[in-house]
């Protein structure tokens, strides 16, 4: 009878703290805190399960050191504590140990359930705003590491503060009702978080990279972080841009909502239900090999 919600998260993406301990558990705090917000809720507190090979190697060592600092920095900055957790070490073969892997869970409160906010597109024509600017890195993507083998490169760009004032945009336009949507971009990039928008509901969407001079796959599936992708209508556009700029954040129209079709700078890729089914059957398809 509160009003009140929970709103709970897991993250941590391996690859980031491997290619830079600090940086990557600071990611994993920062994209939990941006999922919680990004649900209309207001991060409070974190657990975590810190998994690591043998701490007698010093690069191991040094892999938990920094990890742990910058768990610690982004924590303080988010004001989420560290109620608990634990820390399982000599997780490793004769090949090595495992990928450093700091996962957050983290919680938080949705003071009221009308402010509760889902990722998915709600409705046809609904413009797609992107909060939040785009880079030219590829650095630890899901798309350089699998589609082009690069198995080791630099962690996605990231910066602390910027992190913080986008979740705080974030938070007020939820708040003042401006958005319908709203999607951190995070593994895939762009054009996975803009799927993963219109599967719930099926509805398509067409974009654009607007001209931009950022390399193609940079703009699509790079994975550099502090972004969101919301949906609004067209006459929150101007309001959505105006207090993005109170804080410091760019923005871009990226296009609109359409009813089945994805099009891309365009391009028709088809039905979004196709897409679904491809998303939806990945795993067994894989097993069935």
């Amino acid at each position: 009878g509160t009003g009140k919600a929970l709103a709970m998260t897991v993250d941590c993406n391996s690859k980031y703290v491997f290619a830079n301990p600090e940086k990557g558990a600071m990611i994993a705090v920062a994209e939990a805190a941006r999922n919680i917000v990004c649900s209309g809720g207001e991060p409070i507190g974190v657990t975590n399960c810190l998994n690591f090979g043998n701490p007698y190697d010093p690069e191991v060592y040094f892999q938990f050191v920094k990890a742990v600092e910058g768990m610690g920095a982004a924590c303080r900055k988010f004001n989420t504590p560290v109620t608990g957790g634990n820390v399982s070490f000599y997780n490793q073969n004769p090949d090595g140990p495992v990928y450093p892997t700091p996962t957050i869970g983290m919680v938080g409160i949705v003071e009221d359930m009308k402010n509760r906010m889902t990722l998915d597109f709600k409705k046809e024509g609904d413009v797609i705003v992107l909060l939040g600017e785009q880079r030219n890195d590829i650095g630890s993507s899901e798309y350089l590491n699998k589609l082009k083998g690069v198995t080791h490169s630099q962690v996605p760009y990231f910066d602390l503060d910027e992190e913080f004032n986008l979740q705080q945009l974030v938070a007020q336009l939820i708040k003042d009702g401006k958005v319908n949507s709203a999607h951190d971009i995070s593994e895939g990039g762009l054009i996975v978080t803009l799927l993963e928008s219109a599967f719930f509901n099926n509805k398509g969407f067409e974009v654009s990279s607007n001209g931009s001079l950022l390399r193609k796959d940079a703009y699509w599936v790079g994975e550099a972080q502090s972004r969101v992708v919301v949906s609004t209508d067209a006459a929150n556009v101007a309001a959505i841009e105006a207090e993005a700029s109170k804080y410091g954040i760019k923005t871009t129209v990226l296009g609109k909502v359409t009813a089945t079709d994805v099009i891309v700078e365009g391009e028709n890729w088809g039905a979004i239900s196709a897409w679904k089914n491809n998303y939806d059957t990945a795993i067994e398809k894989q097993l069935a090999k």
